[in-house]
């Protein structure tokens, strides 16, 4: 697996849109603070682009138990993404505009399920601005795709997961994805439970991106890279969605994480969990 597997650059989206190549776009912007894009979405986005709430679209509320953000089911997802008209045989570029958060959040989701040549734009919708993109308002409703679902159950997919119960004696290296005062304890914006899993290792997602918001090569991951070693890698953040970050740089690098899609909310749910603080 190599970057160009992962990742496409804005360069190389305009040149499959202005060569007429066909190419599905979703826009996918998120933040913690600021869930719902479609707003900003509706005020400019990259042509041809599809909003994808990733609250309502992404994320099944339904189950209990399983996280802040707990992953659709694969007929849920093979329902939205036709709504987004994603064709099979045809590639699909995800974007966002906050540190590859929803983006990675999509990409992990549509490949999880099965769907095939799926990548996330470098850099996001800032690299796409910067690269003279032009942007489009309103909203864009495509014609209904064809897409197939292969995996009916994301957490057993096409990706790797971990459960709560196999990170509590996992023999490999455990990777904490959110920020380091959230790691350490001192303060938990959304959770009831400050702190982390015992035994992970602090790695921020955004420690990962350069500081025009594109992934760090895999020459500048060597201080994540040495941690990993040769051994298993599981990742988890606060609810499963900054961790696909950390998984798809790390895929780009030709490392397999397992994601935990419950991350923190559902570990810090349980209180039969232990709970470490500090470094």
């Amino acid at each position: 697996m190599s970057r160009s597997d992962v990742f496409v650059t804005a360069a190389e989206l305009a040149r499959m849109l202005s060569d007429g190549a066909p190419v599905a776009i979703l826009d996918v912007r998120w933040e913690l603070t600021a869930p719902d894009g479609r707003e900003v979405y509706e005020r400019g986005h990259v042509p041809g682009a599809v909003y994808v709430s990733l609250d309502d679209e992404l994320t099944d509320h339904s189950v209990p138990g399983r996280g802040r953000h707990p992953l659709p089911t694969g007929a849920a997802v093979q329902e939205a993404a036709r709504r987004w008209g994603l064709r099979d045989g045809v590639p699909t570029v995800v974007y966002d505009d906050w540190n590859r958060a929803g983006s990675a959040r999509a990409w992990w989701v549509l490949t999880a399920a099965g769907i095939e040549d799926v990548r996330i734009l470098d850099g996001g919708l800032g690299a796409w601005t910067a690269d003279g993109g032009a942007l489009e308002s309103g909203p864009v409703t495509p014609p209904p795709g064809d897409a197939t679902v292969r995996f009916p159950d994301l957490y057993d997919g096409a990706l790797p997961t971990v459960t709560a119960d196999e990170l509590a004696g996992f023999a490999g290296v455990v990777l904490d994805a959110r920020a380091p005062e959230r790691f350490r304890g001192e303060t938990e914006p959304v959770d009831p439970v400050a702190g982390h899993i015992p035994g992970a290792a602090n790695a921020p997602s955004t420690s990962l991106l350069a500081p025009d918001g594109t992934v760090l090569p895999g020459s500048e991951l060597t201080g994540v890279l040495d941690r990993i070693g040769t051994g298993d890698v599981a990742v988890y953040c606060g609810s499963g969605v900054t961790a696909a970050v950390t998984v798809a740089a790390l895929r780009a690098c030709d490392v397999e994480a397992r994601l935990f899609p419950g991350s923190w909310s559902q570990w810090s749910a349980d209180p039969a969990r232990p709970v470490a603080t500090g470094e």
